[in-house]
C-alpha cells in the first residue's frame, strides 16, 4: 500500500472502506458494493438518481452536493487526491483518511505487507515496528479482489514479510488466481527462507512470474551483518539463496550502495559471480533519503560521483561473466557513459522528481531523476547535458 494519503471528514462509516473509484454508474447494483463513487464527475446526476449499493461517495469540497441522499456513507473536504482515476483501489477509515492503495495508471504499485521486520538496516525507509500489523492481511486479501487484471507488476514489500510465515503464502496464492497477468516481485531479506520448508512452500504455489529480491551488502559477514544490525545475518542470507535456488524459485540480489557499502563492491561483485550464479539479475542501487538514514547520515553518506571506480568495476565485470545487472536510483550526470547501459528509471513515479539544475536536460526522459525525500542532499555534481552526450 502506497504512501499516498488524505485527511478529510467521514459520514456515515463505521469501519474500514475499501473500493475502486468510479466516475461511471455501475448499472448492476449486485456489483455496486466494490465501488467507490468519485462525486468529480459529469454524470453526477445520474448517480444522485441512484446510488443504492455504492460503498461511499467520495467529496473533495468542503461542502456536499446538495442532491445528494442522506443516507450515503460519504467522506469530505479531502485534498490531494486529484490525480485519483477509475479503477484507483482506495481505503477510507472512520476517521475520515483516505489511503490509496492501487493505481490504476501507474506500474509502481506496492503493497506493504507488515512494518515487523527481524534486520534494522542503517538505512532503511521503512523503519521496523514491533507491533503485530496483522490485520493488513485481510485488506490485502480484499485490495487483490479488486486490482485491475492487467496489472503489469505488483511489489510486496515490508518490513519482512515472511514474518507473515502463512499469510504471505495466501496473498502470493491469491496474487496467482486473480491476477494471472502479474509479475509478482517480493522484497524480503531471504533470512527466514533459510528454512528450506518455506522455500518449497513457495515453490508448490507454482507462481507463473515471481521474484525475490534479496540483499546482499558485502561479501563478508562483517560489514553485511553490520549493515543490517543483525548477527549472523550474512550466513542465514546465503542459506535462504540456496534453498530459494534449490526450491527453483527465482532470486534477484540487490546492494544499497553507501559509505559501508562502496568500497568492497568488485569483491561482493566476484562472490555473487562465484557464489550465486543462479541470481537472475544484480541490482546496483543507490540510496532512498528517507527512514534511518538521516540519523545515520554521517555513517551512510558519500557523493556517487566518489564511487565510480568501484561500480564500474563491479558492474562491468559481472556483465562480462554474463549477468544481468542494473543500476537503480542514480543520476545519468554522475554515472560514467559505460554505465548509461545498465541504468533503469526504477523510482517510484509517486515518489520522483527532478531539480531545477535539471531544466534543459536533453537526457532528462531517459534519466533516473531524485526520490523526493532526496532532493536536499544530492551529489554535488548534478549537471544538465545541452546537447546529447
Amino acid at each position: 500500500m502506497q504512501r499516498l494519503h488524505s485527511r478529510g471528514t467521514s459520514v456515515g462509516i463505521a469501519e474500514l472502506l475499501v473500493g475502486k473509484v468510479t466516475r461511471e454508474p455501475i448499472a448492476d447494483p449486485r456489483l455496486r458494493a466494490d465501488y467507490i463513487v468519485d462525486s468529480r464527475t459529469a454524470n453526477w446526476g445520474a448517480f444522485c438518481t441512484d446510488l443504492h449499493g455504492y460503498s461511499a461517495v467520495l467529496v473533495t469540497g468542503p461542502s456536499l452536493p446538495e442532491d445528494l441522499p442522506k443516507h450515503v456513507p460519504i467522506v469530505h473536504s479531502i485534498s490531494q487526491l486529484e490525480y485519483l482515476a477509475d479503477g484507483d483501489v482506495i481505503a477510507i477509515q472512520p476517521s475520515g483518511n483516505v489511503n490509496v492503495l492501487y493505481r490504476r495508471n501507474s506500474h509502481h504499485n506496492s503493497i506493504l505487507m507488515t512494518e515487523r521486520c527481524n534486520s534494522l538496516c542503517l538505512m532503511c525507509s521503512q523503519p521496523p515496528q514491533p507491533d503485530d500489523d496483522s490485520y493488513r492481511v485481510p485488506i490485502i486479501l480484499r485490495l487483490l479482489d479488486l486490482i485491475n487484471a492487467e496489472c503489469p507488476e505488483l511489489i510486496l514489500s515490508g518490513g519482512e514479510p515472511a514474518l507473515l510465515g502463512e499469510d504471505l503464502f495466501a496473498v502470493i496464492e491469491k496474487c496467482e488466481r486473480q491476477l494471472p497477468n502479474t509479475t509478482l516481485h517480493v522484497l524480503t531479506n531471504g533470512r527466514l527462507f533459510k528454512d528450506a520448508r518455506l522455500a518449497r512452500r513457495l515453490a508448490t504455489i507454482q507462481h507463473h512470474d515471481v521474484m525475490l529480491g534479496i540483499p546482499l551488502y558485502a561479501d563478508c559477514a562483517q560489514v553485511h551483518d553490520y549493515v543490517v544490525q543483525a548477527s549472523g545475518a550474512f550466513e542465514e542470507t546465503l542459506h535462504g539463496l540456496y534453498s530459494l535456488a534449490e526450491a527453483g524459485v527465482p532470486v534477484e540480489i540487490r546492494v544499497v550502495l553507501h559509505r559501508q557499502t562502496y568500497e568492497r563492491l568488485p569483491q561482493l561483485a566476484e562472490f555473487i559471480y562465484r557464489n550465486i550464479p543462479f541470481a537472475s539479475q544484480v541490482v546496483l542501487m543507490g540510496m532512498e533519503m528517507y527512514g534511518l538514514v538521516h540519523q545515520n547520515m554521517d555513517a551512510l553518506w558519500i557523493d556517487p560521483i566518489e564511487y565510480q571506480d568501484q561500480l564500474e568495476e563491479a558492474t562491468l565485470s559481472l556483465a562480462r561473466g554474463g549477468m544481468r545487472v542494473l543500476l537503480y536510483n542514480h543520476q545519468l550526470c554522475v554515472l560514467r557513459k559505460s554505465l548509461w547501459p545498465f541504468a533503469v528509471k526504477s523510482i517510484s513515479d509517486w515518489k520522483n522528481t527532478y531539480i531545477a539544475t535539471c531544466d534543459g536536460c536533453v537526457v532528462r526522459e531517459q534519466c533516473g531523476g531524485f526520490f523526493q525525500s532526496g532532493v536536499k542532499r544530492h551529489s554535488m555534481h548534478i549537471r544538465p547535458f545541452l546537447q546529447t552526450p
